[in-house]
């Protein structure tokens, strides 16, 4: 009888033992390996989000600087080179960021000019080129010693108001980034730039 319980205490004993070291191994078990993580997405990658120029070559065929308009639709990040309500062209633009919105409104093409410089943004450049501070703003940052202000290229600029907003070749990131300035590609520029005139009527807004 004695042995009998004797045994039954060891099975016992032997099962609490093995459930505890389950227990344990599933707490404090293998480590899962970390996955690895993703790697960081080029610029290019985010530039490709949006479709490119599209243009509707037998509209083209029609157009005219005295026929053309344009709409600029901030929420869908396309610029529309139109006759009448028809689309001739549909290219991608990187509107103001915010504080720097993009004014909307019934706007018109105030001055063309093709080798446009920014007279606000741009770098500090020294005596050979070089620059040494990218990215300022002539308002409010202070030239190093032995540099000058060099304003910001912006091609095939169409000035939409007079203190310097405009249409012009520039950095298309997929979302808004520009200081109020409407960028475009470069081929979508320099169609937009060919086929319009001062004066032709700009719309800018939730199109």
């Amino acid at each position: 009888m004695r042995t009998k319980v004797l045994i039954l205490v060891c099975a016992f004993l032997l099962t609490v033992f093995t459930c505890s070291i389950e227990a344990q191994f599933r707490l404090f078990g293998p480590r899962q390996p970390r996955p690895t993580p993703q790697p960081m997405r080029k610029a290019s990658e985010f530039i490709s989000r949006q479709a490119p120029l599209k243009v509707n070559q037998s509209l083209l065929k029609q157009a005219t600087s005295d026929n053309t308009r344009i709409v600029v639709s901030i929420p869908k990040q396309r610029a529309y080179l139109m006759i009448g309500e028809k689309i001739v062209a549909d290219g991608p633009i990187s509107s103001g960021r915010r504080g720097h919105e993009s004014p909307r409104g019934h706007l018109h093409v105030l001055e063309k000019d093709p080798n446009h410089h920014s007279s606000l943004y741009g770098d500090f450049v020294d005596g050979s080129g070089r620059v040494v501070r990218g990215g300022v703003s002539a308002r409010i940052d202070s030239a190093p010693s032995g540099t000058h202000f060099a304003g910001a290229a912006m091609k095939w600029f169409l000035r939409l108001t007079e203190d310097g907003v405009g249409m012009h070749v520039g950095i298309l990131p997929g979302y808004p980034a520009s200081h109020g300035c409407i960028r475009q590609s470069v081929d979508g520029a320099k169609l937009f730039y060919d086929y319009v005139k001062v004066g032709t009527t700009v719309d800018v807004g939730d199109y």
